[in-house]
């Protein structure tokens, strides 16, 4: 959805893509490691190559994937999970090849999936990120939020993929998860408003390692969020309220306004 509504219709991996040594070895790795290998990158089973016309499960998930590059420049659009591959979709497609220094064409073939298969964990979280990092801090893991634990982590995971979108247009630095997912209780013993979104599972307070929080909400800004809590802090929220009209929350929320 854009400003105006419309809707696009062994070896340790961490060891290896904490790393800025570029994508070709983390999917040289990806494919030399088997799938079912505890600890390393797993594979999505893409069975064809995609291009805009196409719709189907695994456009969803390929969506889910490059949702963090919505867009080149500051703008309030997302890429929709509705499993049609628009031209939307096909931007954020572009945008993602180039940065991984594919060609840039927008079409989904085995090079681009094998790219977006090394930031696959074989346990279903990211490259970059562990399930545990978005625990809420109360040690209920996933569970005593507005929504089921299964509901959460899928939640979390769409964030992951966001999350490692920030992190390569920052230059690959690092990201700390202040505050992932939030148990109910938990929520009101800090202060949260009732309908946090990270209640849901799909909020996140970040620090990203060598970066103002400014320089943060701009690059957020970029990555399909739409809600944002001023940079003034010490850490930036990030969410994806407008993608879950369900939760309560169907309205763009950038605090600090267009940076």
């Amino acid at each position: 959805m854009n400003a105006s509504g419309s809707l696009d219709g062994g070896i340790g991996r961490r060891t290896l893509l904490r790393g800025a040594a570029g994508w070709s070895a983390a999917a040289g790795m990806a494919l030399a490691l088997g799938a079912g290998t505890a600890g390393t990158a797993s594979a999505y089973g893409w069975t064809r190559t995609l291009q805009q016309g196409m719709s189907g499960a695994d456009v969803t998930e390929l969506q889910v994937r490059v949702g963090g590059w919505a867009a080149s420049s500051t703008q309030q659009t997302y890429v929709g999970w509705d499993g049609a591959f628009g031209p939307a979709t096909e931007s954020a497609v572009r945008r993602f090849q180039s940065a991984y220094g594919l060609t840039a064409d927008g079409v989904v073939g085995p090079q681009t999936q094998s790219v977006l298969n090394s930031l696959e964990s074989g346990d279903g979280s990211s490259a970059h990120f562990d399930w545990s990092e978005f625990y809420s801090n109360d040690g209920s893991g996933f569970s005593g939020g507005k929504v089921s634990a299964t509901q959460v982590k899928e939640n979390v995971r769409r964030l992951m993929y966001k999350l490692e979108a920030v992190r390569k247009k920052a230059g690959d630095s690092s990201i700390t998860v202040n505050s992932g997912f939030r148990s109910v209780a938990h929520n009101s013993s800090v202060g949260g408003a009732s309908n946090s979104m990270h209640v849901y599972g799909v909020a996140a307070d970040i620090v990203v390692a060598g970066h103002t929080t400014l320089q943060v909400y701009k690059i957020a800004e970029t990555c399909g969020f739409s809600g944002l809590e001023a940079y003034s802090h010490s850490w930036q929220h990030v969410d994806s309220r407008v993608q879950y009209p369900s939760y309560g929350s169907g309205s763009w929320w950038w605090e600090s306004g267009v940076v």
